[in-house]
């Protein structure tokens, strides 16, 4: 999201980019590959929305966390539209109640070739500065650059080989079907404004159907788990910004989600499930070469 300028609140652990990565971590992890071994990965349109508990804290002053994630992928035929709304809750050692509310939406271009996103957030009920842009990636694997509008004017170059959100969640599921068992895909999502974010992939144990579930539409689908760890790459720390994992399904849908803020961790539990008809009126998208 942006270089980390943190803004810390009272609880003591929450900054701008820590939540702002969480929502786009969260985005990537939930565009979902749905087609058979050997084929280029495909997304499947839906809406799901998750329940967040707190499930461990380590060292931080919070000591209840609450929250809800609604994410939305939509197939706008050309390109894929991702909206995301992340609401947290928490409640430190003193009593002092912080609500945290993050909006983040894309529109990726499925050639890969451009990407248009806005993130915003709110502490208390008081707004952070937007962030937004557009960013562009050349043919063939090329470099790429990056307009940022909000929140100040600027221009970022993007190394090549950088992935935006869709592409890079079928890269990882590409990895995962060919046996790989780790990958470092770099990734740009707008959500730091300093360009494109190192990432670290695990893809962990895969479950064979039926797998237990409290989705009928899920149970009969395999499912893989896979953690993804996210770093500045402008400030080269690596300590990540932000860790996720879940649990999938073939379809695309998660219906587990581990979000790890430092301080402590939440847990995400699929409490709605929409699964839209795929449209009927878009031609097959011609992908770059």
């Amino acid at each position: 999201m942006r270089p980390p300028i943190p803004r810390p609140v009272r609880t003591g652990w929450r900054t701008r980019g820590r939540v702002a990565v969480a929502v786009s971590a969260l985005c990537q992890c939930l565009c979902l590959w749905h087609g058979p071994a050997g084929a280029a990965p495909v997304m499947a349109a839906h809406r799901a929305v998750y329940d967040l508990t707190l499930v461990a804290v380590s060292g931080g002053d919070v000591v209840t966390a609450e929250g809800k994630l609604t994410f939305v992928l939509s197939d706008m035929c050309t390109a894929w539209s991702t909206q995301q709304q992340l609401h947290l809750r928490t409640v430190d050692r003193n009593g002092t109640e912080s609500v945290s509310d993050s909006d983040y939406a894309v529109l990726e271009d499925k050639d890969g070739s451009s990407l248009v996103f806005r993130a915003d957030q709110t502490e208390n009920g008081h707004p952070a500065p937007r962030m937004a842009g557009e960013a562009h990636m050349r043919p063939r694997g090329g470099a790429g650059s990056v307009h940022y509008t909000a929140p100040a004017p600027h221009d970022v170059a993007l190394p090549a080989g950088t992935l935006f959100p869709v592409a890079h969640t079928a890269a990882v599921i590409a990895a995962g079907q060919a046996g790989q068992g780790e990958i470092a895909p770099i990734l740009f999502d707008g959500t730091v404004d300093s360009g494109a974010l190192g990432t670290y992939v695990l893809l962990l144990g895969r479950e064979a159907p039926p797998v237990a579930t409290s989705f009928p539409a899920l149970a009969d689908l395999p499912a893989q788990r896979v953690h993804v760890a996210y770093y500045n790459l402008a400030t080269r720390d690596m300590t990540p910004l932000f860790e996720t994992g879940m649990r999938y399904f073939t379809n695309g849908v998660a219906d587990r989600v581990d979000m790890d803020f430092g301080q402590f961790r939440m847990a995400g539990t699929l409490r709605e499930l929409r699964l839209p008809p795929v449209p009927g009126h878009c031609a097959t998208p011609r992908l770059r070469p």
